[in-house]
């Protein structure tokens, strides 16, 4: 069975205002931090739904920059071809670095939590993202995700200026935007108050502390009205009102 590492919010935990949350302050808002060649790409996802919420909320501030900005020529170049020969091109370690810096320079001056930033490379090579690891990014104040593109990037930022490369899959992209995404979205829905319901994070797939222990698995199947379309039946048991019987299916389907 394939297993997908996609969570698709409920409507009812679209709907869902978190009024029980009450909205963190500067000195406890996360940070994140997004070097892209591509800014646009981010200005639709960063903008809708529970990620919107969150920074409405002011849980979290999420900045994109343009990699480009730190490039000192007339082309604004930010790529040049590999030594030893090959296709294509590859992204330079010195705008990297220059743009890394230049974000830690302007961390100095944020509140303890959000100064000393974590920096995530995003590669096909790197360790596979899972739902253990968006938690443990949860907890960090400030993050700053490199996007590559192009063949890749010069090897001396993973050697010298990432804390951790991370992959989201054994496939190619045409960049790192969309696996930013992706990280972005997990990580911002496990801040407290990002979710309206925090029973949805209870139970959703993937999560280590699920009630019923549902560890390298997919959440159990979930069914709404009509009871009955095109003769596709609803399970009698979810319609029985008899929850301990509920739960132990649940366990085991």
């Amino acid at each position: 069975m394939l297993k997908c590492l996609c969570v698709i919010p409920s409507e009812a935990e679209e709907s869902l205002e978190g009024s029980l949350h009450s909205s963190r302050d500067d000195s406890t808002k996360m940070l994140i931090d997004v070097l892209t060649l591509f800014p646009k790409m981010f200005e639709g996802p960063f903008a809708e739904s529970i990620v919107r919420r969150a920074q409405d909320k002011s849980l979290v501030e999420i900045k994109t920059h343009n990699l480009r900005d730190w490039s000192t020529d007339k082309y604004k170049s930010v790529d040049d071809k590999p030594y030893g020969g090959g296709p294509g091109m590859i992204m330079r370690i010195d705008i990297i670095d220059q743009a890394v810096a230049s974000l830690k320079s302007q961390a100095s001056n944020l509140p303890a939590g959000r100064q000393v930033p974590k920096i995530i490379l995003l590669d096909a090579g790197g360790e596979k993202f899972n739902q253990r690891l968006a938690h443990d990014l949860s907890r960090d104040g400030h993050l700053i995700i490199i996007c590559g593109h192009y063949e890749g990037v010069d090897h001396r930022v993973h050697e010298h200026i990432a804390d951790e490369v991370i992959s989201i899959g054994d496939y190619v992209l045409s960049g790192g935007e969309i696996p930013a995404m992706v990280i972005v979205d997990s990580v911002v829905r496990l801040l407290p108050g990002a979710v309206g319901n925090k029973e949805s994070l209870v139970e959703e797939s993937f999560n280590e502390d699920s009630r019923f222990k549902i560890q390298d698995s997919i959440e159990y199947p979930q069914y709404t009205r009509p009871e009955e379309y095109k003769g596709w039946k609803v399970p009698e048991i979810l319609l029985s009102g008899d929850h301990k019987k509920i739960k132990e299916w649940r366990k085991i389907v």
